[in-house]
């Protein structure tokens, strides 16, 4: 079934916006939010079973600095709840697309109501190189660097999705976050971006999903705004999704020397109720979530590759 990816990016496009090839993984300037690109793509066969999940068929309604008319029409009376994907590392521009025509799918397939979504992925300039061992550590801290550079164009793609995710709401749908992996840096410079730029509290998400969290395993200890500390003014719910067999944070934590990730064990005191209350965090245990093939690479996607974890996610929707 073919998908419908509305889509923000601040990658530098080197040549015609229509043609996926042209994103690159150069970062347009911090400082003009009108330099990011806006457009809808069109994904075929989002094949649930493989790893390279579907083809970009075409790009349409390109626009700077905001969405199209169109997309804001669509996206403001979707009919269904509103999904905001931001990769992580290891995605070119394609990889994001096809990877959020994914979990659009297999959510949509899931047969429940609250899982049926329209999907906006946001694509910051990760190299997009094959993830293998060893892992080129240039690329890696490349794409580290990027993601964290992204704040202010985050909090951009927050502040024009705001008043379609009201009108969605008002509609009587939900709207859902989810971040994978290194993406989850990205999401923290944007969190804190959008406070120190005077911007108070707003329901953007009814529930937060951090998958795999490429972070600092204390990023909610940090004093307000600093990175995810605030992220409970933008989301009325947070899972945190987290595993001891992912073997690429593992080996992040070596690169970060030794600072542990939050997608390894969860959140710094994540056993305080008083920090995480549970009406507010759901902290969800994937070490032994075996039913997929898991090797160095998929140990890190299991938030896709595994369908217990998928099911969690469109459960807890």
């Amino acid at each position: 079934m073919p998908a419908t990816v509305y889509f923000a990016t601040n990658r530098v496009i080197s040549g015609p916006a229509t043609d996926y090839r042209n994103y690159s993984s150069k970062i347009v300037s911090p400082t003009n939010p009108a330099a990011i690109t806006y457009g809808t793509a069109f994904v075929d066969d989002a094949n649930l079973t493989a790893d390279t999940v579907g083809a970009i068929t075409s790009i349409r309604d390109i626009s700077q600095g905001r969405f199209s008319d169109a997309a804001i029409g669509d996206l403001s009376n979707p009919g269904r709840n509103l999904l905001i994907f931001i990769h992580g590392f290891d995605n070119s521009f394609e990889n994001a697309i096809t990877r959020a025509a994914f979990n659009q799918q297999w959510f949509y397939q899931s047969r429940l109501p609250a899982a049926n979504t329209s999907i906006v992925a946001f694509s910051w300039p990760s190299l997009g190189k094959l993830l293998s061992l060893p892992v080129p550590w240039d690329d890696y801290f490349h794409d580290q660097t990027v993601a964290g550079q992204s704040g202010s164009h985050l909090m951009s793609f927050f502040a024009n999705l705001e008043p379609c995710m009201r009108s969605a709401r008002a509609g009587g749908h939900r709207t859902f976050l989810l971040a994978h992996s290194m993406g989850n840096l990205a999401l923290q410079a944007g969190v804190e971006s959008w406070f120190l730029h005077g911007n108070g509290p707003a329901p953007l998400f009814d529930e937060a999903f951090l998958a795999a969290a490429d972070e600092r395993y204390d990023s909610f200890s940090f004093p307000v705004p600093g990175r995810l500390s605030d992220l409970n003014q933008l989301a009325q719910r947070i899972s945190i999704y987290y595993s001891t067999a992912d073997a690429v944070l593992h080996l992040s934590m070596a690169l970060n020397l030794g600072a542990k990730r939050l997608g390894q064990e969860g959140p710094h005191d994540r056993y305080d109720t008083k920090l995480f209350p549970a009406a507010r965090y759901r902290m969800v245990d994937c070490s032994s979530f075996d039913d997929f093939d898991r090797d160095f690479a998929s140990s890190h996607q299991y938030y896709r590759r595994s369908p217990r974890a998928r099911a969690d996610i469109a459960g807890a929707m």
